[in-house]
């Protein structure tokens, strides 16, 4: 089985280097273009395309697929069986879909159709979600709504965050698409047509960032600081400065003795101690921060922040 591999971030990845330990016939791996990224603006390849160097694999990294002849043309020279695609990051049009006699394979990290779109992980975590998973289909042109071949659910911890499950998915993924692959081999490969129940899990923003203490629960601000975490995390602001929330939790009853919660607006301080923490009156409870990161400052604890960075009970996160 001749594989045609299509893929960007480190979540690909899992898949490529399972495809590879699989002893599966590579043909070659499509990528994103190396992007400028930090202060210098270094030019750096995806990890996909690290990985595909490494293996000696043969890389191509078109600007765009779409309307792109030569690179069509390209791939129909290279014949290929199957084309996998994890996390590309661009929307492969009909004549490509077309090419492989076996289909085009896609991992996709939801339990489809829960979440359609580019970040079914993120959304996930942020929706507060119990459990999700990997699925894998058969790509057509419309946004992950081709037929299902194979799922695995994965369990989400309350404590969770995107990156940790994000790492957790990649693996699962790249298990999941070598058992499809198999399925595919031996003609028994199930395929099943998708409900219309879906949801939309759209790209994130910056907007969605700034914590809204009077709309959003204690709950919800927790799920929004995992969600975020480790893409680009929650903020606030205190005195006028940004402050960025890592880690939080709810805190328990017997954790900070509070009377009167009614009468406080929501995101007051009701303890800050360097010994004991940072507690913030929330709606419906009272938010624990746990990773904290100053304006201009690295992310470190709450004990260690508060050591230089003293806040006074009852200022107001804003």
């Amino acid at each position: 089985m001749k594989i045609l591999f299509m893929g960007t971030p480190d979540f690909a990845e899992e898949s490529l280097r399972s495809l590879v330990e699989a002893n599966y016939d590579v043909i070659g791996v499509v990528t994103n273009p190396d992007k400028p990224k930090g202060r210098g603006m270094k030019m750096l390849a995806s990890s996909v395309k690290e990985y595909a160097q490494n293996k000696g694999l043969k890389i191509y990294q078109p600007e765009k697929i779409r309307k792109n002849i030569e690179f069509i043309e390209e791939i129909k020279n290279l014949n290929p069986d199957v084309i996998c695609v994890v996390a590309y990051g661009k929307i492969l049009p009909k004549e490509i879909l077309e090419i492989p006699k076996l289909g085009c394979i896609n991992v996709h990290g939801s339990l489809l159709p829960k979440y359609r779109g580019a970040a079914p992980i993120q959304w996930a975590v942020l929706n507060g979600d119990k459990k999700t998973g990997v699925t894998t289909m058969y790509m057509d042109e419309g946004m992950d709504t081709g037929d299902m071949i194979l799922k695995e659910e994965v369990e989400i911890g309350e404590d969770e965050t995107t990156g940790e499950l994000w790492q957790k998915l990649s693996k699962t993924g790249g298990k999941l698409l070598v058992k499809t692959l198999k399925e595919i081999e031996n003609g028994t490969a199930p395929r099943q047509k998708q409900s219309n129940d879906y949801t939309i899990a759209p790209m994130l923003s910056k907007e969605m960032a700034k914590i809204d203490w009077n709309k959003k629960t204690v709950q919800e601000i927790k799920n929004l600081v995992r969600g975020l975490n480790p893409i680009m995390g929650a903020y606030t602001f205190l005195n006028g400065k940004k402050i960025k929330f890592w880690k939080v939790d709810l805190a328990k009853e017997d954790e900070i003795m509070a009377e009167n919660l009614n009468f406080l607006g929501n995101g007051v301080v009701l303890l800050s101690d360097s010994k004991e923490g940072l507690y913030i009156k929330a709606k419906g409870g009272i938010l624990k921060v746990l990773e904290i990161q100053g304006e201009n400052a690295k992310r470190m604890s709450i004990y260690d922040y508060l050591r230089g960075n003293p806040i006074n009970e009852f200022e107001v996160f804003e």
